[in-house]
């Protein structure tokens, strides 16, 4: 169980752009992992009401569920680790494992047994350090659809914008919307 202030910064890249990029920082296919995400709501949308998100993260030999809700600068994270048997049991029965998670999303009063699973999205990513935060490469894959996408994860707003911005300026990439992975999803839909 965690929870944390999630700054990031997001950018659309093309596929030419994101291969330029995974060149100049010696990414080699090796390096990637996938995950795979599992949204969820009510059939009312309640949480996106709200501009938070509720997913099932499936990774090599784990599974977390998180919850995330806007805070004036980030996001407010809450992260709980779940078992395979608790991941399918929500996915499947709309049975939400309990924890932290769950807590919350009672406190926000949403009842726990309306959610229905309504989309769910791949990412073959690769991550490295970079100027004290965290560069994110994502090949994102949904609904017959593809996207590329570069993050930067970062402890301060105002520094982490100026690295981002400069990144991408030095590699001649045109600043495009990416809204989070979960709009992608409901734009899709």
């Amino acid at each position: 169980m965690s929870r944390n202030i999630e700054i990031e910064f997001k950018n659309i890249v093309t596929e030419a752009e994101f291969q330029l990029l995974l060149k100049a920082f010696h990414i080699s296919k090796e390096m990637f992992f996938s995950q795979t995400n599992h949204y969820f709501d009510t059939k009312d949308f309640a949480l996106k009401k709200l501009n938070a998100a509720l997913r099932i993260r499936s990774l090599p030999e784990k599974y977390e569920i998180t919850l995330k809700k806007p805070l004036e600068d980030g996001l407010l994270e809450i992260n709980d680790y779940i078992t395979e048997a608790e991941a399918k049991a929500f996915i499947n029965d709309a049975l939400l494992p309990n924890g932290e998670v769950k807590d919350e999303i009672q406190k926000m009063n949403i009842p726990i047994d309306k959610f229905i699973l309504f989309g769910t999205l791949r990412t073959d990513r690769s991550e490295v350090e970079y100027e004290k935060g965290l560069l994110v490469f994502d090949h994102s894959f949904y609904l017959g659809k593809e996207d590329f996408e570069i993050e930067y994860e970062t402890q301060n707003r105002e520094k982490g914008e100026k690295i981002f911005y400069h990144l991408l300026k030095k590699f001649n990439i045109e600043i495009r919307n990416a809204d989070n992975k979960i709009s992608r999803l409901y734009h899709a839909l």
